[in-house]
């Protein structure tokens, strides 16, 4: 938990997963770039991720907070809820969205995404807070959320795992340069030594550098991460929407002209 939490009463960004460690490697780069650029920037983990074979409370602990310090984020806390028992529950929907009311974040970040081969808190972590996103903004049961004031998220973003089992058609995606954030991103994972020693970290770097070079790739950077949207991109600036991305990986060379560069 970071020391800064008494201090800050709202954030413009609130990231949320369901261990410590599912948010830097789906979308770490992503934080610490809107650190960068001077957005508030809160983690929510919701369970301590405890127990694992590796582990302890406080191991995890020290080593979240050592990843929140690697990416510079201010905030940091933990929910409190039950590792490999989490469920999309009213009672842990009221919990989630008393937390959304609190600091009134205008984005709200969400991991995504149904992973069989490893653990369900990920799918249920994601319909969470879906539910808690909406519980949020609801009046008259204010009983029921600490006597908070209702408070609408304005926006939701999903954070797909990389390795979740379905192929899913969003309605909108876009791609998050993070060739500057990169190695930083790298580092916060590589706080996590309990849960991936020296030989398990090689297949992660291998495994997080490879889809995030894809992503970036489609988009001309060189590291990207994926973000998709329940809604679709409207925008009311076409041109600075489609200039978005740089040159393609292999851009074409017109005869008698110079290649485009590369940027």
């Amino acid at each position: 938990m970071s020391q800064t939490e008494t201090t800050i009463n709202r954030l413009d960004v609130i990231a949320v997963g369901p261990h410590p460690d599912d948010l830097e490697i789906t979308c770490g780069g992503t934080l610490a770039l809107l650190v960068k650029q001077g957005y508030k920037v809160g983690i929510l983990d919701l369970t301590t991720g405890e127990p694992t074979p590796r582990g302890s409370l406080e191991i995890r602990a020290r080593e979240s907070e050592a990843a929140r310090q690697v990416l510079g984020v201010p905030f940091r806390c933990n929910v409190g809820l039950p590792n490999r028992e989490l469920m999309d529950s009213p009672a842990n929907r009221y919990i989630l969205a008393t937390w959304f009311r609190r600091l009134t974040p205008t984005i709200v970040i969400c991991t995504a995404g149904r992973t069989p081969a490893a653990s369900p808190d990920h799918h249920q972590g994601h319909l969470l807070v879906e539910a808690a996103r909406f519980y949020s903004q609801l009046t008259k049961w204010d009983d029921r959320f600490e006597g908070t004031v209702p408070y609408r998220v304005p926006h939701l973003l999903y954070a797909p795992f990389p390795f979740e089992a379905e192929v899913r058609q969003w309605h909108g995606s876009f791609v998050v340069d993070v060739t500057s954030t990169f190695e930083q991103k790298m580092e916060a994972i590589r706080c996590y030594s309990s849960q991936f020693d020296e030989s398990r970290i090689a297949k992660v770097r291998h495994f997080v550098s490879g889809n995030n070079i894809s992503m970036g790739g489609r988009c001309g950077f060189a590291y990207g991460e994926f973000f998709a949207l329940p809604t679709v991109i409207g925008t009311s600036e076409p041109f600075t929407l489609v200039m978005g991305g740089k040159a393609t990986a292999a851009p074409v060379s017109l005869p008698g002209q110079p290649a485009p560069p590369l940027e």
